[in-house]
């Protein structure tokens, strides 16, 4: 089986139903079978050089670049963007030392500030890759930029921020379908080999019907944000991404986005409603990050998915998700090496019916595997949809738990609200969407008083 999506209906991405969303779709195959059987050498004939553009110099579009370069076939690091010169300088030093060979970058192909993605993007052919790692709020922006200029896409999660963002990316993947462009989305857990097969003994039905599953990211505060004295606050909230919710959904969205892509997975489905909470308790930061989320959501059988993420010095860590099913339960997900299953709801050792003992692959390097054979070979390959659904998922859970309110999923892929109006028109001397006080204290969302449609 392979992660190739079932051709989508053409179905408008406003005033869409739930319904009418599952309904556009094939069922997401593992894709790990595939990523198995894949060759890593023996393209000697394959004469076409891919050229790659990286827009979004961080740690994790360094490493995707790095990924890109280890597919099949010739592939070459063609021109590289970033807000700040300084990270665009450090990731093209890190790349080069990892294959030096496949790096042609210039500096009159090395291209900085807010207008970058569309200069380094200017600069391939129809039918080259562009990865986009940037902050989230800008994703839908660089990905209808790439599907215009005819160009493949990685893009690396979370795919948007709000339920506009997510509309935008679902047209995008319309686009590209027609244009018979492939996008790849950095779910990467979704081709794991271990997960693939654990999910499908699931499916199977080796733990029963599954009825709850538990999503979880706990560990440590994530990191204060750091001043430069001579930038601009748009230059403070870009470079401190993850702690401002404009840039990242929040911490609920962009950091347990896997978990929650997993979770779903369980079911094959994607929930109607979700309730939470919520707050900022322990941190205390200038920045506006909660420090805990507790969401559930509910699905169209009545069954139930819980999503639980902190970020504290001092608390119980876990990082992954569990599942309970008629007949047993399991633990896997991101996070967990060795998916196992158990008979029964007590995970101990005379419980255990499976674990993966198989080789194990890096899932990270296989969706660029597969994208780049996809492109090579002119396979139908279209993540967007199902990324969305994930990433709508999460989105509809940060706003029940910063309102206060329930949301149901047409609420939530209807909305108007958008976290960054206007941004497609920013340029270095814009104001951010939030600015801070007199204090320096920025706004954080209030259960109850704040607006989630």
């Amino acid at each position: 089986m392979s992660t190739i999506l079932k051709p989508e209906g053409n179905e408008t991405a406003n005033n869409l139903t739930r319904r009418q969303f599952l309904a556009t779709s094939g069922r997401v195959a593992a894709g790990a079978a595939l990523a198995s059987a894949l060759p890593r050498v023996g393209y000697a004939a394959e004469s076409n050089t891919i050229k790659v553009a990286l827009v979004g110099c961080g740690g994790r579009g360094s490493g995707a670049v790095v990924q890109a370069l280890s597919t099949e076939g010739p592939v070459k690091l063609w021109a590289m963007a970033d807000y700040f010169s300084s990270r665009l300088e450090s990731s093209l030093a890190a790349v080069k030392k990892e294959r030096p060979d496949q790096v042609e970058v210039p500096p009159d192909r090395r291209f900085t500030g807010l207008d970058a993605f569309k200069k380094a993007m200017d600069s391939l052919d129809k039918g080259d890759v562009v990865l986009l790692a940037t902050p989230p709020a800008f994703r839908s922006i660089h990905v209808e930029y790439a599907i215009s200029k005819g160009l493949h896409v990685f893009m690396e999660k979370s795919f948007a921020v709000d339920g506009p963002g997510i509309r935008r990316i679902l047209k995008c993947g319309e686009e590209a379908k027609r244009k018979n462009l492939k996008i790849a989305g950095g779910l990467m857990e979704r081709h794991s080999v271990p997960l693939a097969e654990a999910m499908k003994r699931i499916h199977d039905g080796q733990i029963g019907r599954v009825i709850t599953g538990w999503a979880y990211r706990e560990h440590g505060p994530v990191g204060a944000p750091h001043r430069n004295p001579a930038g601009s606050e748009l230059d403070f909230q870009i470079a401190n991404f993850a702690n401002f919710t404009w840039l990242n959904g929040s911490f609920f969205v962009d950091w347990l986005i896997h978990n929650i892509d997993v979770a779903c997975w369980l079911k094959n489905d994607w929930p109607v409603s979700v309730q939470g909470m919520g707050g900022r308790q322990v941190r205390q930061d200038k920045d506006q990050l909660f420090d805990h989320y507790g969401v559930e959501y509910t699905f169209a059988d009545g069954t139930r998915m819980v999503a639980q993420a902190r970020h504290a010095e001092g608390c119980w860590d876990f990082w992954g998700v569990q599942a309970h099913g008629t007949e047993g339960s399991a633990i896997l997900g991101e996070g967990v090496d060795s998916p196992r299953l158990y008979k029964g709801f007590n995970q101990t050792p005379e419980n255990l019916i499976w674990e993966f003992k198989g080789p194990k692959n890096n899932p990270y390097q296989t969706e660029h595997d597969l994208l780049f054979h996809a492109i090579r070979h002119d396979l139908p390959y279209n993540e967007t949809e199902r990324c969305a659904k994930s990433n709508l998922t999460a989105i509809m859970g940060r706003m029940a738990c910063e309102s206060g309110r329930k949301i149901t999923w047409d609420e939530a892929l209807n909305s108007n609200l958008e976290l960054a109006p206007g941004l497609d028109g920013y340029n270095q001397a814009s104001n951010p969407p939030v600015m801070p006080d007199a204090n320096g204290e920025y706004p954080v969302a209030k259960p109850g008083k704040t607006k989630a449609l």
